[in-house]
């Protein structure tokens, strides 16, 4: 006889790995948006937050009431989660405006790697044979990506190293929501993770002296729908369903996505290098399934 919750849970999860494709398109989307807004970097990462979190406040007023709420501690845990991620933006938005498009998503998906790494240790196991090649393939595919895009502008250290600050505190913030995506559903996590992040994020864009309010809300609007209301929301419900491994990996189809937009926006070239990267990153992909679905 079937377990009625598991076969439920077993349905929500055959959507979790396209879900999380999708985000990380949806979430390449977001330093096209920073660069276009008319206020600062730090701002920008406010206004994602504030603009979505009354949406996502209303999604979550289900998971919020009854036996199914968080405890107060977890509450604590997934808002300590959101100033990781304010801090991860503040980062980011900073080191967007200092470097190329590619860059920012690349080096800012360094948490791919420390994800991956913590998904090993959760899973108390070295990677098998065929994650190794995978995670080979990725590592490669991240670094063809790094060196076509930066080796013509060393003038983007700085940027790269916000944003490489920036994938650290994301790392952090990601293995708080998998810790509380075990016991509590995606919108009140990402509800409560927003609104804990957006506070900090105005308060330091005033202390800095950025431009808060904007002329063009077109840009911010977008950011936030995009990236904070599909991208993040989508992200948290795969992060419930997959392994850290596979949710580290498939973050590095990110640059990828970026490196296209870049191509088209602002005219930052893809060339061979940038190609084979993205067809490396694509079959490590499809390798780090395999064991998953062999297991299945």
């Amino acid at each position: 006889m079937h377990d009625p919750t598991r076969l439920q849970a077993a349905r929500a999860g055959r959507f979790a790995f396209p879900a999380l494709l999708l985000s990380n398109l949806m979430l390449a989307f977001g330093p096209w948006m920073v660069r276009l807004a008319d206020v600062g970097p730090v701002a920008a990462g406010f206004w994602r937050l504030a603009l979505a979190a009354p949406f996502l406040l209303i999604l979550a007023r289900p998971g919020l009431r009854g036996a199914s709420s968080p405890s107060s501690g977890l509450l604590a845990v997934i808002a300590v989660g959101g100033l990781f991620f304010a801090a991860d933006l503040a980062a980011w938005h900073v080191g967007i405006h200092m470097t190329k498009l590619a860059n920012a998503t690349l080096f800012g998906n360094c948490s791919s790697f420390l994800l991956m790494l913590y998904g090993f240790i959760v899973l108390r196991r070295l990677p098998g044979r065929v994650q190794m090649v995978a995670l080979g393939l990725a590592g490669v595919g991240a670094a063809l990506l790094l060196g076509s895009s930066y080796e013509m502008s060393p003038k983007n250290l700085r940027g790269d190293l916000f944003a490489l600050l920036a994938g650290l505190f994301y790392a952090l913030y990601l293995v708080v929501i998998d810790r509380a995506r075990r016991t509590v559903a995606p919108m009140p996590v990402l509800a409560i993770a927003t609104i804990s992040g957006a506070v900090p994020l105005l308060l330091f864009a005033a202390l800095l002296g950025e431009t808060i309010m904007p002329n063009a809300w077109t840009p911010l609007i977008l950011l936030s729908l995009g990236s904070q209301l599909i991208g993040q929301g989508l992200l948290v419900y795969a992060v419930g369903h997959l392994s850290p491994v596979v949710v580290g990996l498939t973050l590095l189809t990110q640059p990828a996505a970026t490196a296209v937009i870049g191509w088209f926006a602002y005219g930052e070239r893809l060339g061979l290098a940038d190609l084979i990267g993205a067809g490396f990153i694509a079959a490590a992909l499809v390798l780090i399934r395999l064991p998953e679905r062999q297991n299945g």
